[in-house]
């Protein structure tokens, strides 16, 4: 549509469509967003329905898909609903979390914190198109960029609380990943491990999801990668690489159709099949506690 946040031509836009993009920003986001304690519990205190923690997610990513695809009208309804459960979002760590001590205040309004979401998407984003699309200019990575520091204050975050280039966001992102402040919860780990291997969908698509989980943890730093203890050997990067390289070949023969659009069938299919194991009494994940 013409009259959404993000209009065709928009370098946010453009990028999210692309569905090799949308298939696996997502998980990739969440993994390494768990690696901050402060943001992690507070939006896990916020969670109600723990048994469908994949609902949950893909519930998000439909609100995303929204302002990034959707009418102003649409994209200002959900963000209207993001707005008030943030109002409930707020309270403090109730133990000590690897650099942060109990009692750390944590807030959805707190800029840092709507910068650090905002940051996970934008990182994850850039990530998969280069991976599995084609590199991006310089040019083309300020654009996005002005995009995602759009897309974060459309949900309440200043400007002022992001980097002001594409170059300045990435040096941020790999400052974090070589501080040694990352830090895992032991729900964070449980969590961010189900993500990388357990996305819920139907049995005839498991060959498919591993792949998809594969290129997932492979775009994902080794910092992080060892800090959940997710295996990478030599023959998982080859592998990696090779299904990443025939990923962005597959562009030249995919008709546009199954390479262009939302992702709402996958989300809903998500859905749909984490609630029927639910239902069967199996769960997504056992967490701690």
């Amino acid at each position: 549509m013409g009259d959404g946040y993000f209009p065709e031509g928009s370098m946010l836009r453009w990028v999210q469509s692309h569905r090799a993009v949308g298939h696996t920003y997502g998980q990739r986001a969440l993994i390494i967003g768990a690696t901050h304690p402060v943001p992690y519990v507070g939006t896990s205190q916020s969670t109600i329905a723990k048994e469908r923690p994949f609902e949950r997610l893909a519930r998000t990513a439909q609100v995303f898909e929204t302002v990034y695809f959707g009418s102003r009208v649409d994209a200002d309804k959900v963000l209207r609903a993001v707005l008030s459960m943030h109002q409930r979002v707020s309270g403090e760590l109730d133990r000590d979390e690897g650099e942060w001590s109990a009692g750390t205040r944590y807030d959805a309004f707190d800029p840092d914190l709507m910068f650090w979401t905002m940051a996970m998407l934008a990182d994850s984003s850039r990530v998969a198109f280069e991976t599995l699309v084609r590199p991006l200019s310089p040019g083309e990575k300020d654009d996005l960029w002005a995009d995602w520091v759009r897309f974060g204050e459309l949900f309440g975050m200043p400007a002022s609380a992001a980097p002001t280039s594409a170059a300045a966001f990435e040096q941020w992102m790999r400052a974090w990943f070589t501080s040694g402040r990352m830090h895992l919860t032991e729900e964070a780990r449980v969590v961010g491990r189900a993500i990388a291997a357990n996305m819920p969908v139907p049995a005839l698509m498991t060959p498919g999801i591993r792949v998809t989980n594969h290129l997932v943890v492979g775009m994902v730093p080794d910092q992080v990668r060892r800090l959940y203890g997710l295996p990478w050997t030599r023959a998982h990067q080859a592998a990696f690489t090779a299904t990443a390289a025939a990923v962005r070949r597959s562009r030249a023969v995919l008709p546009r159709s199954l390479r262009i659009g939302d992702n709402r069938d996958l989300h809903d299919l998500v859905i749909r099949t984490e609630r029927s194991r639910v239902a069967a009494g199996r769960v997504s994940m056992v967490l701690p506690g």
